[in-house]
């Protein structure tokens, strides 16, 4: 492919050669003649000077490089379109396999795919052009959208909304019980979990996460959220839009986390919880109330900055507690020299 053609693709402006061929896409450490690579950060150009890459994307063009550059606005998403465009194929639609277990009472849109070994249940309705990969569970009365790719092994319970365009890794249930019990009379007493989950459009479960079906109402994923492997949603739970949910995240039950929140990796949030739109709590912090818009760290969740002077002091403790010891000695030298 021509470098013209991907400027054109990309809509970006070429540095250098224009017919320059095109034969993969790299990261810049690994490519080589033939590959287009892009520039993320000003750190990585430490990287360009053994780059074997036949052109580079850039945001802004690098001087003295004896690469052909490609200037475009976001050099990372460009680089994200490509890999779509040389690697990932439009999947033909294979229909509904004969070993595949599907209920006389589901229903199904145009284009879908049924792989071998896979339950639909009853009154089920799977939208167009959605693949349901082998070994899926899909429990009764779930709808599913248009566009969806439900991998291998995840289980769909009953009762739950897909939207368009989800995908959901292996692995994954969504519409398992919630964890409710009340304490009576020496044993935990399990309350009924009959309400659902409602996953909306552009939504991307990674593996092995559950998201648990609401007590009454639904749980709730909102627009474009992405949730990283091993990550469990308590029942009740309502998240916004494009919220970015990182690996081994918990959330207890009834939480409502805003629009474009961000949760690093093992955050872990109580139950009842609001956090703001637009919040950022770091990896390993522990949220035990509401939050206001802002970036946190620590357990107890605090304002950065107040978490990075603690932390600043934390560090000097061993020697603190070295002077402390050695006061104490002094004060008692004292105290024994001039007894009161």
């Amino acid at each position: 492919m021509k470098l013209r053609e991907i400027a054109s693709l990309l809509n970006g402006e070429i540095i250098g050669d224009p017919d320059i061929e095109i034969t993969g896409v790299s990261g810049i450490n690994g490519a080589q003649e033939g590959d287009i690579t892009f520039l993320s950060a000003d750190s990585y150009r430490k990287y360009l000077s053994g780059c074997k890459a036949s052109c580079v994307i850039v945001k802004e063009p690098i001087d003295g490089l004896n690469i052909t550059q490609l200037r475009v606005p976001n050099p990372h998403l460009a680089f994200a379109k490509l890999l779509e465009h040389f690697y990932i194929k439009p999947k033909k639609p294979i229909g509904i396999s004969k070993e595949a277990i599907v209920s006389k009472k589901a229903r199904t849109g145009k284009d879908v795919s049924i792989f071998p070994l896979s339950y639909i249940s009853d009154g089920v309705f799977i939208d167009e052009g959605t693949v349901i990969y082998p070994f899926v569970f899909v429990g009764e009365n779930t709808t599913i959208g248009k566009g969806c790719i439900i991998y291998p092994n995840v289980v769909v319970r009953e009762k739950v909304t897909i939207g368009n365009n989800v995908i959901i890794h292996s692995g994954s249930v969504i519409g398992s019980d919630g964890f409710g019990y009340v304490f009576d009379e020496g044993r935990h007493y399990k309350i009924p979990q009959v309400g659902g989950v409602i996953v909306e459009d552009d939504v991307e479960i990674g593996s092995n996460v559950s998201i648990d079906r609401a007590t009454t109402g639904n749980t709730i994923i909102g627009r474009g959220t992405k949730i990283d492997n091993l990550v469990q949603i308590g029942h009740n739970v309502k998240i916004g839009k494009n919220a970015i949910i990182v690996g081994q995240v918990g959330i207890a039950g009834s939480t409502e986390i805003g629009d474009f929140v961000t949760l690093g990796g093992q955050v872990g949030v109580t139950d009842h919880v609001k956090i703001e739109s637009g919040t950022i709590i770091g990896a390993q912090s522990g949220v035990l109330g509401d939050v206001s818009k802002g970036i946190y760290s620590g357990s107890p969740a605090m304002p950065h900055r107040d978490w990075l002077k603690s932390q600043a002091v934390i560090s000097k403790l061993p020697e603190l507690y070295k002077k402390i010891k050695e006061l104490e000695k002094r004060i008692e030298e004292l105290e024994r020299r001039n007894p009161v």
